[in-house]
């Protein structure tokens, strides 16, 4: 299968937790046989924290404007299976229509934060990477979320086919690694601040950081300024880099993995960071985030806290329990969540559109010769 992806960036991880998501599905992809072509806009912002100049086994191409490319691309999607736009890609709309003009067999849209779209949505914005005609004209339609999105999707974007394609873990980015003493602590959270409500960090991470005078708290993550509600037994590291991310997970008793609020008031969509951590063999509290058990078995594989009392009694568990809760977390990770897994998924998605899309032209073919 060759397929055309237009997206946000997979050469800069910096604030995208998608690039490596990507970079992680591209290989898997071609290790199962598949091609990928990924075009991204060089934006000045990413070209400073770029980490990654080239796909190995895909090919990344980078342009200016979206003009340069248009012709070239719209020439490769002749010879593509699967042209694929993705939310929070600068140059979507010029994308699609391109998709549409061409005679690709599948035209695919990946929703990459699902629930941030549905809410937008719903209070009336209008998004840059959705047209007015929403996402009606895609053969399908694929949603890092769950449950109740399929139905909001179809209804506030008028999605003809919609499937669930969860995100997962790059096994070969995440395992259990030696623990670094700049990064040790009782409880970690790894995540940059955002404009959401920050409720859940107060009250699952800073409360039982007050708490507990006695423990060290570490938060890794950018944008976080001066006057954030710190602690003095929080520390703060303002970025961690790719490679020590494990290390930095290992080093902790506990790990705090948050959604962001529209992810956790929907439900069905895990953040990147539980995965990650899990796939490091590290112990993790989540917040109660609607159909979490269909990914990791609360109080066996994970800890789900509500509030800071929970908190505060996960730091009170014993390490032969922790130890438990961290082999079967990582061990779900390897059978369930990694990309190998999530490529075939994606694979197999893909080809039952095409089927879909196949049979719709048939069908359409014979209804004009009876006319």
């Amino acid at each position: 299968m060759k397929l055309l992806v237009f997206g946000l960036s997979v050469s800069s991880a910096w604030g995208n937790p998608h690039a490596t998501l990507w970079r992680g599905l591209i290989q898997a992809l071609a290790s199962q046989g598949h091609s990928v072509t990924f075009y991204e806009r060089d934006m000045p912002m990413r070209a400073v924290h770029r980490d990654l100049s080239a796909l190995p086994n895909a090919e990344l191409v980078l342009y200016s404007d979206f003009s340069d490319v248009r012709k070239s691309a719209a020439a490769a999607l002749q010879r593509a299976d699967v042209g694929l736009v993705t939310s929070d890609c600068p140059d979507a709309l010029s994308a699609t229509v391109l998709l549409l003009e061409a005679a690709v067999p599948v035209r695919a849209f990946y929703g990459l934060d699902t629930p941030a779209t549905l809410q937008r949505v719903a209070r009336g914005e209008s998004l840059a990477y959705i047209g007015p005609r929403g996402l009606r004209d895609f053969d399908i339609v694929l949603s890092d979320a769950g449950g109740r999105a399929h139905g909001e999707l179809h209804r506030l974007l008028g999605a003809r086919r919609v499937a669930t394609f969860y995100g997962g873990v790059d096994t070969h980015m995440y395992s259990p690694a030696a623990p670094q003493p700049i990064y040790n602590a009782d409880l970690s959270y790894l995540g940059a601040h955002t404009a959401d409500p920050q409720s859940e960090l107060e009250q699952l991470f800073l409360a039982p950081a007050r708490a507990r005078p006695d423990l060290t708290f570490a938060v890794g993550g950018a944008h976080y300024l001066a006057d954030f509600a710190w602690a003095a037994n929080v520390k703060y590291l303002w970025q961690v880099p790719l490679h020590e991310r494990s290390s930095f997970f290992c080093s902790a008793r506990l790990n705090l993995a948050l959604s962001r609020a529209p992810a956790t008031a929907l439900g069905y969509c895990p953040s990147p960071a539980l995965f990650a951590a899990a796939a490091s063999g590290a112990a993790i509290i989540t917040d109660a985030a609607p159909g979490i058990q269909d990914f990791y078995e609360p109080d066996d594989e994970i800890i789900v806290a509500r509030d800071t009392e929970d908190v505060l009694a996960a730091l009170s568990r014993g390490e032969r329990e922790l130890n438990g809760m961290r082999r079967r977390a990582l061990e779900r990770t390897l059978a369930e969540h990694a990309l190998p897994l999530r490529a075939r998924q994606l694979v197999d998605l893909l080809s039952e559109a095409r089927a879909s899309h196949r049979e719709f032209e048939r069908e359409a073919l014979e209804t004009t010769r009876e006319v």
